[in-house]
């Protein structure tokens, strides 16, 4: 707004004041004294394994509720590093396969005189249980050090030691909640815990066999997300035949990510959650079967949609490109369009750009594909909920059953192969247009492809298969009508980009008013001489953001 000279008001600070404001930063500061860092961070522990590792360019990865300790972590690990110690035997590093620190060969590199850099990654680029590769690697790390709770998906490229910092807990409170829930002594109970709690659990484990419980569990944490428990270890007759897992109950320690209890629901015969928050004790069936029939609702009003959005939301996760690949074959064999989108932290912003988009599918970490919010305009699905929404009604049966690990997914697609998502109604409605439907009388439809309607709102929906191919058109030689013909367009179809059906070209077409600069007015060649819709091309402003010189006076805008 204009003062009353007519000058532009002066949003920029003058250049003198650089030098003589003092710009104070309200940065939160750790309140932790150097014993409680040394101890909640492992700071001896971690050391040991880098020095013994023979790393020399350490990232220290912290979530954001940890970064005022990031700096004291910083200056304890920095010291305790030029201690030269051997790792303790309970090590926790998570290497890849083929990595040049094989277990074995970690006590080549402790003569190892490189010296060492630390660095801090502060805003990670997805989610913050999982290991951020991609700023690690702007920094040239050859080794991630994770901080607080995570997912352990397995890393692609680099290795992990993962520090889950301890967590205080009432262990007497949780002896208690316990003891009122389970009654009877020989019950088969698995006694588990959040990774920030797991420490706590052979304290708890001793105090329930000493009150007389004789079937209890107790889990240890492991690599492994395909695991019947999920990064957890379970009981000798559960590894044999993981349906004996149904047989047992489970009382898990601090509440669970949606993705583990919906994965856990089917698994075990019941689950009971004591939260960390509350201090009380309660049960997990009648959550997750809540969630469960919103989640199946929310397939259901899917299945019908033309286009999905891929978004891949990490790229540190092993095999990611591979459950992409999947997710993209199944929608094209189901004669639906996709597109890929590579973002950061999904929220509904982003997403809220592509209006086009009918559903999204999220490649994440195991815990970070399911996102159950209400902000999101559209429906966002994991790939193991994309396979449910694209198979026919027939197939689409509930049985509670929940998987949220890639390796599980593609291992179940190698025993079953993609095409098998193609409904038996979508393979008779592909053989009859094949039968025959000359394309000169095909001013509508096929009567007979089979016709599709909305579960929620009962209304036909005309193309629900896009980029389905027609057998009669795609023939060639033994068509009678070829592709250099020109063939009048049909109602209702949409529009095409070299030959083949694009939804995104035929929503620009149709839906969108405002298709980008100049879609205001219609352009004119030189060879026509109606100029009654062309612009005149005119000389706009120029000079800064502070005072813009008109092109036809001197005056400042």
């Amino acid at each position: 707004m204009a003062d009353a000279s007519g000058n532009a008001p002066v949003l920029s600070t003058p250049a003198t004041h650089i030098f003589e404001e003092d710009f104070i930063t309200d940065v939160p500061q750790s309140r932790r004294s150097s014993a409680e860092i040394q101890s909640r961070y492992e700071i001896e522990r971690t050391a040991a394994e880098i020095n013994h590792g023979g790393w020399t360019r350490i990232a220290l990865q912290f979530p954001d509720n940890m970064l005022p300790d990031a700096p004291a972590v910083f200056e304890s690990l920095s010291q305790q590093l030029a201690v030269k110690q051997k790792p303790p035997k309970n090590a926790s590093i998570s290497l890849k396969k083929g990595s040049p620190y094989a277990m074995d060969d970690l006590d080549n590199t402790t003569n190892n005189s490189m010296p060492q850099k630390l660095f801090i990654l502060a805003d990670t680029s997805y989610g913050a249980c999982c290991v951020d590769e991609i700023a690690a690697e702007h920094v040239d790390a050859d080794l991630v050090v994770h901080y607080g709770r995570a997912c352990l998906s397995p890393t692609a490229r680099l290795p992990v030691i993962h520090v889950f910092t301890c967590q205080p807990l009432q262990v007497d409170r949780v002896v208690e909640s316990f003891k009122s829930t389970y009654s009877d002594y020989n019950e088969a109970i698995i006694l588990t815990a959040d990774v920030t709690y797991a420490s706590h659990l052979p304290e708890i484990s001793t105090a329930l066999k000493i009150e007389g419980y004789r079937s209890i569990f107790t889990t240890d944490i492991i690599h492994n997300p395909s695991s019947p428990l999920p990064n957890r270890t379970v009981p000798q007759a559960v590894q044999q035949d993981p349906i004996k897992l149904g047989e047992w109950q489970l009382f898990h320690i601090s509440d669970p990510p949606v993705a583990l209890l919906l994965t856990l629901s089917s698994r075990v015969r019941s689950i009971h959650i004591f939260s960390t928050a509350s201090s009380v004790e309660s049960s997990a069936n009648v959550t997750a079967t809540m969630t469960l029939r919103r989640r199946y609702a929310l397939l259901t009003s899917v299945s019908t949609v033309p286009i999905f959005g891929i978004l891949i939301n990490t790229l540190s996760v092993k095999n990611y490109l591979h459950i992409v690949e999947h997710v993209k074959s199944c929608i094209s064999v189901s004669g639906k369009k996709s597109y890929t989108f590579v973002v950061g932290k999904v929220n509904a912003a982003k997403v809220a750009n592509f209006s086009e988009i009918g559903a999204w599918v999220v490649i994440g970490c195991w815990e970070s594909s399911l996102i159950d919010s209400k902000e999101f305009w559209k429906p966002v699905l994991t790939p193991f909920e994309l396979e449910l929404a694209l198979a026919g009604d027939d197939q689409r049966i509930w049985t509670g059953k929940w998987i949220s690990d890639f390796e599980e997914i593609l291992s179940e697609t190698q025993q079953q192969p993609v095409n098998q998502l193609i409904s038996k109604a979508d393979k008779q409605g592909s053989d009859s247009m094949a039968d025959g439907h000359n394309i000169g009388e095909s001013d509508s439809e096929p009567e007979s492809v089979p016709p599709e309607f909305d579960l929620r709102t009962g209304r036909y929906v005309s193309h629900s298969r896009p980029t389905q191919v027609r057998p009669n058109i795609e023939k060639g030689k033994n068509s009678t009508f070829h592709r250099q013909q020109l063939v009048r367009r049909t109602r209702g179809e949409i529009a095409k980009i070299r030959d083949r059906a694009s939804p995104g070209a035929e929503f620009l077409q149709s839906s969108r008013t405002w298709k980008g600069l100049g879609s205001d007015f219609q352009i004119e060649y030189d060879h026509s001489k109606d100029t009654s819709n062309s612009a005149t091309v005119e000389e706009g402003r120029s000079g800064t953001a502070r005072g813009y010189l008109n092109a036809h006076s001197s005056t400042r805008t």
